[in-house]
């Protein structure tokens, strides 16, 4: 049997950018995946709190230079790598000048969150996708974290459904506790659509806001994860439970086994 290519996708992974949980789970997942046999690939938005000499990231020229359409403007697309210390993993950085690099993640000094956060996502959900299709590698199972990463399933599911690197993999979304209060602008719907997206898709984005990127997350993934018991979010997954089945993996010695039997059923 072939080795199982999961490609995780985040917002943040240590030891690059800590700013949730969501760094840590990024951190150990993987390792203890490709310990286990499989292929690991991880991308991450190359947020300007990274410091790039510190920790060696270098342009891969060859899969840099695409530009990517965010709403009307399109924007160029540049990938850097890095290897994580300790471990035989690379990591792949989503960089743009205009969106990464500024020297905060999503709020200003002020604590505001910026009002470009949507189009952030957009050009990181599609950055990825491309960055893979010019790696030519075909991932079994796409693990989505944080609500940065929502539309990745969307995507998947409509716009590169008949790709061929695309068209047997399997999405997974896992949800944090890092909901923000920010409502986007009414052109939101518009800058998500892509190629064989219909309105009617879009229906649980309309709101515009934390629970809107999550509901549709959910929607288009294939296994959604709660990835820790989040009072906070109950509200919101009450709602969302009837459509699908949403499990929690606790954060425990057993947790890299459930992930394991976890993307094998899925791809099984």
């Amino acid at each position: 049997m072939s080795k199982l290519r999961i490609l995780y996708v985040a917002s943040e992974i240590n030891p690059f950018l800590q700013t949730s949980e969501v760094a840590d789970f990024v951190r150990k997942l993987p390792q203890a995946m490709q310990e286990k046999g499989m292929e690991i690939r991880i991308l991450v938005p190359r947020f300007g709190l990274i410091n790039e000499r510190k920790n060696r990231l270098h342009e891969v020229v060859r899969l840099s230079g695409i530009n990517i359409a965010v709403g009307e403007e399109e924007k160029p697309l540049i990938i850097k790598v890095a290897s994580i210390p300790n471990a035989k993993l690379q990591v792949y950085f989503i960089d743009n000048e205009d969106y990464f690099h500024r020297k905060s993640v999503f709020h200003d000094k002020e604590n505001k969150f910026y009002e470009d956060n949507d189009e952030r996502a957009i050009f990181f959900c599609k950055g990825v996708i491309e960055t893979v299709k010019k790696l030519g590698w075909a991932p079994d199972v796409v693990h989505c974290n944080d609500w940065m990463t929502s539309l990745i399933p969307l995507y998947l599911k409509t716009t590169y459904k008949n790709d061929p690197l695309f068209k047997e993999a399997k999405t997974v979304f896992s949800v944090y506790n890092t909901s923000f209060s920010h409502k986007f602008d009414n052109d939101l719907i518009e800058k998500v659509k892509m190629m064989d997206i219909e309105d009617s898709m879009l229906a649980n984005l309309q709101t515009a806001d934390f629970n809107g990127f999550i509901k549709l997350g959910v929607e288009f993934s294939d296994a959604v994860i709660k990835a820790e018991d989040h009072q906070s979010l109950d509200g919101l997954f009450g709602e969302l439970t009837e459509e699908k089945k949403i499990e929690t993996i606790e954060d425990n010695e057993n947790f890299t086994d459930s992930y394991y039997n976890l993307y094998n059923e899925l791809v099984g």
